[in-house]
């Protein structure tokens, strides 16, 4: 909500009269006509901004004014008068016979302002190509012969015309913006540039003598200049250095895509460093430097063979040589730690810089995989450098099985020591999980131990559900096959557990007994105790293999009992669902009858074992349901596999009060399933033991009272007991009688009124008119067995395609029938 002197302006913006707007146009010309600007100008133009945007109509300024602000917009060196004109002419875009152009020939540099605004009005592919060829003949024309800091400023709008459009670039354009890179890439000043002197009295011709670039640990630089070099001030093509390097790796991908006729504006999403990496370099109160021109550096000069490549080549060259200096200089002590930061932030985009250029030449290889080895070396023990070291392990994914190296100790510390100890660092989760999403089919083949450690990248999952639950929606299908599909299943049922632990594992690392810090905290008692280590230490394993599941889950669930309702585990748990549904969609395509069969075993042992949240159980129970009958419609057989077990949960009364969703789908699948048309082995001791079992559950619930404590159960688990035991009867005609009399005891005792199995009437009502419908079917037993048992030509009829019978001929004429007049 606006303020009450925020929204009186507004509405007085909203309510201005025209005459009196084309007087307040009339005064802004005449103040726009003088060479300077005051307060006056800029309170006009912000009052203009706000009455254009203060409404929604787009108005039309007049045309002096137009020419004005456009004037204004690109000569003004103020960049508040830049950022106000360029506000007021969006607002009026597209103007009425008039165009925003620049011309190169102009002397006006071309502000980012500008640029913005012209971009957001070229409407074509051709006028951003012409556009393009515009700004780099701009870069190529002399900075002697223009202003200082026209080129900072048509670099990144090139940039971003590079992110948005990479269509437009042709091959002479790559050529040429590929040569500039080189030279200020690599021919940058080794001089510090202007702002050297102390000042005062004593300032003399001495003073302002060059002094050269430093390092960052304070030695005077013996290379060419890189953005790691530092000094009191900074020349123009040592900011076009800084520039350039930013944008090294999208020019890159740029360039690479367009040559293979494949530009797309995805390339534009790898790029890491952004342009405002210029200004953490700095260490001058500077903006601007004041010498003008290019110094050629003398040090480290190219050999005449790389002036020989072509400049698609040689900018690979020198890209090369530019990230191994920059590794070199990563490794000098920095005096400060926003210069450690930077230096972490230059190693990233060196190595990716290498990879890019490896890719396109994999002859470069040879040449890098040593210095990138070496890297690796010096950084693999260090954690602080983990966001360092992942697009090392990408360089050893993409290029480590041409030079024939072993990457297995970096994959031990990708999918070990980085999930393990970096759990709870929102960046390196991130990071992580979108390079496991990019490389999902090369990790799969050349990196074994990725589906193995899925108890580590679980931990991810269990620390912060909601920021990467995308992630592993994505990921959870590769790490399911038919070795880990167990152990993962138990592993994303102990989820919220997992979350508890690693909680309890933090607390216990910073929060010693003796300090309050631990206060009163049972399960944290617990989790320091021998006695129960075995117990946590199994949830926070490293990788799969050491068992699927562990004995004492209940005791686990009761030492946790008070982490329940802890926001981090309530948070997790309510992920755990929508995973599973992912994990038994993939597991039907990979598993085999004996594997699916163990799943159910699986199934019917966790319903009862998880940990007391109410509310997860019962989604749990939710999903269990669903993909059991999934399975059992798939596989049939499976109910005559898993009998025994199916047969003992049904079996027990107490499942109906305490699992009654699981219950009533296993009743169900036996019903349905347990039929020699399933599966030739069920025999007719099968279906009358099936039928005794739940017999005995039916009577039981429908002549007592629920336990204390316990609902009644649902009508629907009643219903699917009779019917489950009508269809059993109908397959084994010597159970009718049985059924028969139960039903019809059921009728007489429902006549006496309320019962106390069924509280609501209409329940009642419901299940005594079910057992009613199933009575009169069970008189004739063949057509019972016709109606609850019907052929499989009946349950997936093909009348209407099959030309062998008459129905395709009677449903055209039906469709005639009732198609006439």
């Amino acid at each position: 909500m606006y303020s009450h002197g925020s929204e009186s302006l507004i509405k007085q913006a909203r309510e201005i009269q025209e005459s009196e707007l084309q007087k307040f146009y009339s005064r802004l010309v005449k103040l726009l006509q003088g060479r300077e600007f005051g307060h006056e100008t800029i309170d006009s133009l912000q009052r203009l901004h706000l009455i254009l945007s203060a409404t929604k109509y787009t108005r039309t300024l007049p045309s002096e004014l137009q020419k004005r602000l456009l004037s204004l917009l690109l000569s003004s060196s103020v960049e508040q008068l830049q950022v106000l004109s360029s506000a007021v002419l969006r607002e009026t875009l597209p103007p009425s016979g008039q165009e925003l152009n620049y011309n190169q020939d102009t002397s006006s540099p071309l502000n980012s302002h500008a640029a913005a605004l012209l971009l957001s009005q070229t409407g074509s592919t051709s006028d951003l190509s012409s556009f393009c060829a515009q700004l780099l003949r701009s870069l190529d024309s002399r900075s002697s012969e223009g202003p200082a800091h026209s080129l900072t400023h048509t670099l990144p709008v090139l940039n971003t015309i590079l992110t948005h459009s990479p269509e437009c670039l042709t091959e002479d354009h790559v050529t040429l913006l590929s040569k500039k890179l080189v030279d200020w890439l690599r021919y940058a000043s080794i001089q510090q540039g202007g702002g050297t002197s102390s000042g005062g009295f004593f300032t003399g011709p001495r003073s302002r003598q060059p002094v050269p670039i430093a390092e960052l640990d304070g030695t005077v630089s013996g290379d060419f200049f890189t953005v790691l070099c530092v000094g009191q001030g900074f020349t123009e093509d040592q900011w076009m250095n800084v520039y350039s390097f930013s944008m090294l790796r999208h020019w890159l991908l740029t360039y690479h895509a367009v040559a293979n006729g494949n530009a797309t504006a995805d390339t534009a999403n790898r790029l890491q460093l952004s342009l405002s990496l210029s200004h953490s370099h700095s260490h001058s109160t500077d903006d601007r430097s004041e010498v003008d021109g290019s110094v050629v550096s003398m040090v480290s000069a190219t050999s005449s063979s790389s002036r020989l490549l072509p400049p698609k080549e040689r900018l690979r060259e020198k890209a090369f040589q530019y990230c191994q200096r920059l590794i070199e200089q990563s490794d000098r002590k920095a005096h400060k730690r926003t210069d450690t930061e930077l230096q972490k932030a230059c190693l990233v985009e060196a190595v990716c810089i290498l990879d890019c250029v490896c890719v396109e030449d994999a002859s470069l290889v040879y040449r890098t995989f040593p210095c990138v080895k070496a890297l690796y070396g010096r950084l693999s023990s260090d954690l602080s450098f983990a966001r360092v070291l992942l697009p090392i392990a990408q360089f050893y994914l993409n290029h480590g099985e041409m030079a024939a190296v072993d990457c297995e100790c970096v994959w031990k510390l990708v999918f070990g020591r980085f999930p393990a100890e970096l759990f709870n660092d929102p960046f390196l989760a991130h990071e992580l999980l979108r390079f496991l999403r990019l490389n999902l089919g090369n990790l799969q083949l050349r990196a074994p131990q990725y589906t193995r450690s899925f108890p580590n990248l679980l931990k991810f999952l269990a620390w912060d559900s909601p920021a990467v639950v995308d992630d592993f929606v994505d990921l959870l299908p590769s790490l399911v096959t038919a070795g880990t599909a167990v152990e993962l299943l138990h592993s994303l049922l102990d989820l919220p557990c997992l979350s508890a632990t690693l909680m309890l594992q933090l607390r216990s690392t910073y929060f010693p007994i003796s300090e309050p810090g631990g206060r009163g905290l049972l399960s944290l008692e617990t989790f320091r105790s021998p006695s129960y280590r075995g117990l946590f230490l199994f949830l926070l394993r490293g990788e799969a293999g050491s068992g699927d599941t562990i004995d004492r889950l209940s005791t686990l669930h009761e030492l946790l009992a008070e982490a329940t309702d802890w926001p981090r585990v309530i948070q997790c748990a309510q992920t755990v669902p929508v995973l599973l549904h992912i994990y038994f969609n993939t597991i039907v395509t990979v598993a085999d009858e004996k594997l699916l069969a163990h799943l159910i075993l699986v199934l019917l042992e966790r319903s009862s074992l998880l940990i007391n949240i109410p509310k997860y159980i019962k989604e749990i129970h939710r999903v269990f349901s669903c993909h059991l009958l999934r399975l059992c419609k798939l596989h049939p057989s499976l109910v005559v596999d898993q009998s025994h077990e199916l047969l003992e949960f049904a079996g027990t009364t107490a499942n109906v009060y305490s699992k009654e969703e699981v219950f009533t789908h296993v009743v169900w699948v036996l019903g349905e399933y347990l039929s020699v048309s399933c599966d030739s082995r069920c025999s007719v001791e099968l279906i009358t033991s099936c039928f005794e079992a739940l017999e005995a559950v039916l009577f039981e619930v429908t002549s007592s009272a629920p336990p204390p404590g316990e609902a009644p159960p649902a009508p629907r688990v009643i219903t699917s007991l009779m019917s489950a035991l009508a269809k059993l009867a109908s397959r084994s005609h010597d159970l009718i009688p049985r059924v028969s009399l139960f039903l019809s005891k059921l009728r007489t005792v429902t006549r006496g009124g309320s019962v106390p199995w069924c509280s609501d009437e209409e329940d009642l009502v419901a299940i005594v008119t079910r057992g009613e419908e199933l009575w009169s079917l069970l008189k004739s037993p063949s057509v019972a067995q016709s109606v609850l048992t019907p052929p499989p030509h009946v349950t997936n009829p093909r009348w209407h395609r099959d030309t062998n019978v008459a129905m395709p001929l009677q449903l055209r004429a039906l469709t005639s029938l009732t198609h006439s007049h």
